[in-house]
């Protein structure tokens, strides 16, 4: 699975999600939900790019 990169640097990894926020392990970047925002600093998934 391909990560994807917020410009504030966070990096989402699908294998490792984000749990604390309600993404669990092993989600795709497409099943993301679009409501979900960096846990960094808080840019939508539109500002995302694919690594």
């Amino acid at each position: 699975m391909e990560k994807y990169v917020c410009p504030c640097t966070y990096e989402y990894d699908p294998a490792v999600g984000d749990p604390e926020h309600g993404v669990p392990a092993g989600t795709a970047w497409e099943d993301v939900p679009e409501t979900w925002v960096c846990p960094w600093c808080g840019l939508g998934k539109d500002a995302f790019e694919k690594q």
